[in-house]
């Protein structure tokens, strides 16, 4: 494996973004996958399923996103958007490292995945751009789940209060506590009760690698927050939706325990939208027993010969 640091400018005007490619080392190049991570994360955190990927020959190229990881200049930045609509900037972003990604490798299969945030970002971004992304083969929408319109509209409405006294950047932890709603309960949220029983994952190893990581424990700001509201309110719009190709085959992949996914039931209503849109080639894998971050569980090779499995099965 090797692996090239690139940058390029964010659409907020201000940000470098920070990337990464993962290559095999050979140099032969079978196909290629793009990864946008989640929410108080960064792209190296995948470095082990890239470095898997890369053994059967597969190219990975991903970015930290804006207020993440090495896409800020000084650490107070992390969880800063310096930008009116957050999640516009990222699904810009997220468009911009693609056109990267076909300019080096136009003739290779292209998939991407999403995690957790990105994959709200991701599947904003399969609508917005469907009419711009022909080179995409299929997408993996991982750790995902179905925000209710009410809770949405409530989360954005304290956010403009808290906002409107604060200021946009400010870090609120009555906001970040309504991010933990009754699928949450009896799951160690913050790392500091029982890292066993952790929402992240069930390999005590990797959460506390996790909460040990500065990049992955500081606190959104408001403005972090509303683009996640802003990305999950615009994916229930069937209107939205209906904007996707219909022949681009998408594989739903999430734990059986992840609260994110309300337990599974909120990817199984994400995945009967895409149905109801017309996609023709819908797929989903509940991982039993597993929680958030399936890359990162215990068991995860499981995870890693799937998503190579179907990504194979997809190569045109």
């Amino acid at each position: 494996m090797s692996k090239e640091v690139y940058t390029f400018k964010s659409a907020d005007g201000v940000s470098t973004i920070h990337a990464v490619k993962w290559l095999p080392d050979d140099g032969e190049v079978k196909a290629v996958l793009q990864i946008t991570h989640g929410m108080v994360e960064y792209i190296e955190r995948y470095e082990g399923f890239a470095e898997f990927l890369n053994s059967k020959n597969f190219a990975v190229i991903g970015h930290d996103h804006i207020g993440h990881g090495e896409s800020v200049s000084t650490e107070e930045d992390w969880g800063i958007m310096h930008c009116k609509h957050p999640s516009d900037v990222m699904v810009e972003d997220i468009y911009s490292n693609y056109k990267i990604g076909q300019e080096q490798f136009a003739d290779k299969p292209y998939f991407i995945l999403g995690h957790s945030m990105g994959s709200y970002m991701l599947r904003k971004f399969l609508c917005e751009k469907a009419d711009s992304i022909d080179g995409i083969d299929g997408a993996i929408i991982m750790g995902t789940g179905t925000e209710a319109n009410g809770a949405i509209s409530a989360g954005k409405a304290a956010l403009a209060i808290i906002a409107a006294f604060k200021g946009i950047d400010y870090r609120s932890k009555f906001i970040a506590g309504l991010m933990y709603g009754s699928t949450y309960k009896g799951y160690d949220t913050d790392g500091t009760v029982d890292r066993s029983k952790s929402w992240l994952n069930r390999d005590v190893v990797e959460v506390n690698k996790y909460y040990s990581d500065p990049k992955c424990t500081y606190m959104f700001s408001l403005n972090g927050y509303r683009a996640l509201l802003e990305a999950t309110g615009y994916d229930n719009k069937m209107e939205n939706i209906n904007k996707m190709r219909k022949d681009m085959p998408i594989f739903f992949a999430s734990g059986s325990e992840d609260p994110v996914g309300a337990q599974g039931k909120g990817v199984e209503a994400a995945k009967a939208k895409f149905d109801d849109a017309g996609i023709q080639d819908v797929s989903i894998k509940l991982y039993e027993g597993y929680r958030h971050e399936i890359l990162n569980e215990i068991d995860k090779e499981v995870v890693y010969n799937d998503l190579y499995e179907w990504m194979t099965s997809k190569c045109k």
